[in-house]
């Protein structure tokens, strides 16, 4: 069911204070490669750089960003122009609610219809049952584990890297 007054839209620099308050959150940033106690200034330079590379989605409930998507994509890698690579991240009060569902179909319909992108990838940590099950939903599939994959609160813990091909 789609959240009442749930918008998406391109994230614009000033949207960088909201994008700290997401990632200042515990479940937000231990989800995502992201460490705590990010920097306000790195975000507002992030979402400030004109790349011709990166897509920033931000999903708006009345003025508040609840939750971004983006999609990498390689122009200058020939070999690799096909791809995007997806991140995601819910402020941890709409988690749960819808956000990313609709934040995803935004990204695969800008990847898929705007972009021609033909596979898409990501990594998400094997132990986030809720975001494989969104992913799998958007038709994702589990391609590989990537065994302690990255360092989280004290300890080693693996991936799962995903993809979709658009055929």
């Amino acid at each position: 069911m789609p959240i009442e007054g749930l918008q998406i839209r391109r994230a614009e620099p000033d949207d960088y204070s909201a994008v700290y308050e997401i990632f200042s959150n515990p479940k937000a940033y231990a989800g995502t490669l992201q460490l705590p106690y990010p920097s306000r200034e790195q975000w507002r330079q992030r979402l400030a750089a004109i790349s011709e590379s990166y897509y920033n989605l931000v999903g708006v409930v009345g003025d508040r960003v609840v939750g971004m998507v983006s999609i990498e994509t390689f122009p200058n890698r020939p070999r690799r122009k096909h791809v995007g690579s997806i991140g995601i991240c819910v402020h941890d009060d709409w988690q749960g609610k819808g956000v990313g569902t609709a934040l995803m179909r935004a990204i695969l319909d800008l990847a898929d219809n705007w972009l021609n992108l033909r596979r898409l990838e990501l990594e998400v940590y094997a132990d986030n049952e809720a975001a494989i099950s969104l992913y799998e939903r958007m038709g994702f599939e589990v391609e590989g584990t990537l065994r302690q994959h990255a360092f989280r609160n004290g300890q080693y813990v693996d991936s799962k890297i995903m993809g979709r091909l658009r055929v």
